[in-house]
């Protein structure tokens, strides 16, 4: 007895392993070697893998493709038709499939719905990327991306709210007290 959901409309290959309570919707398609954590939600016409790995709590919107070389942390949210590119210079008549870049999505970051994520970057911790972004180098923890190509315009706490610093350089949310240090975040948990 399965205790994880498939919409029967949908494919699950050999040798994947899928955590519990997490569901999968209409006409997905999850290839083999891929490894889903708890308590995650695919929305139709999602294909992962093969070799893919997704942590626990992540949520995919409808219309994603998650290849060969994405590693996703806990509580990621992927917004819809979001891409992910796998080789720098595709072409149809070269294999490059062992070219493949590693993308790695950080703990709690959000990619908004129809960005592009191009292969061999790091989005860092609860980074937060715009709709219609397009992602071409590492993003920072807490990071406000947006246009194309991607620019940081500000930061974003753990609950997602663009953070407003004190005169000080200090901001907080229900969640941390963030502190502007050179360019980057201190981050205190609450």
């Amino acid at each position: 007895m399965n205790n994880f959901f498939v919409h029967e409309s949908s494919y699950i290959d050999d040798n994947v392993q899928i955590g519990e309570n997490t569901k999968i919707w209409h006409f997905s398609h999850i290839l083999s070697n891929t490894t889903i954590g708890k308590n995650c939600s695919f929305g139709q016409n999602c294909v992962v893998g093969p070799n893919v790995r997704v942590g626990n709590g992540v949520k995919v919107q409808n219309n994603i493709s998650i290849y060969d070389g994405v590693e996703i942390e806990d509580d990621v949210f992927l917004g819809p038709s979001m891409v992910f590119t796998n080789v720098i210079n595709p072409r149809a008549f070269i294999q490059r499939k062992d070219e493949f870049k590693k993308t790695l999505l950080k703990k709690g970051c959000s990619i908004g719905a129809n960005a592009t994520i191009v292969c061999g970057v790091t989005i860092g911790e609860y980074a937060l990327i715009g709709s219609g972004a397009v992602v071409t180098k590492d993003v920072k923890p807490y990071a406000l991306m947006v246009g194309v190509p991607a620019r940081q315009i500000g930061w974003v706490g753990i609950s997602g709210n663009t953070l407003k610093f004190s005169e000080d350089g200090v901001a907080e949310d229900e969640f941390a007290t963030y502190e502007l240090i050179d360019k980057n975040l201190k981050v205190t948990r609450k």
